[in-house]
């Protein structure tokens, strides 16, 4: 967990407390993956799986990052796609995530997976940006 939260923590505008850590890594660990290279955390997803509204099983992308000198190598992206393809295992309905509005290539490598812009929440994050909720539909 300490690679993790060391990752995130460098790369993401929010503040993440240990037991937000914990809550997705204990109940979701299938969905929680690391990318590593010479044995250093390069990349995670966090991610989990519940039920939406009674009738959708809907997976959340809660944190994504990659070491900034490991960026442009499709860590990122391999880690999204693993990450969905144990979602769609486990009978996922649909993926949603948000990302800061101003964060162009975050919104990239969403939707060059098939991701759709959703819907936008005002000052969403801490710092006042704005964030666009993003969303997959598996089925």
């Amino acid at each position: 967990m300490p690679d993790i939260i060391r990752l995130i923590t460098k790369d993401l505008s929010e503040p993440y407390s240990i037991y937000t850590y914990r809550y997705f890594i204990h109940n979701w660990p299938k969905l929680c993956f690391l990318a590593m290279s010479g044995g250093k955390c390069v990349g995670a997803i966090v991610c989990k799986l519940d039920m939406h509204k009674k009738m959708v099983r809907r997976g959340y992308i809660a944190m994504l990052a990659v070491d900034e000198n490991y960026r442009r190598k499709a860590i990122g992206s391999t880690l999204v796609k693993k990450a969905i393809r144990a979602m769609t295992d486990d009978d996922c309905d649909e993926v949603v995530l948000e990302t800061e509005i101003t964060n162009k290539p975050a919104l990239r490598l969403y939707e060059n997976l098939g991701f759709v812009r959703d819907k936008r929440l005002f000052r969403y994050y801490l710092n006042g940006v704005d964030a666009l909720r993003l969303k997959l539909w598996l089925r």
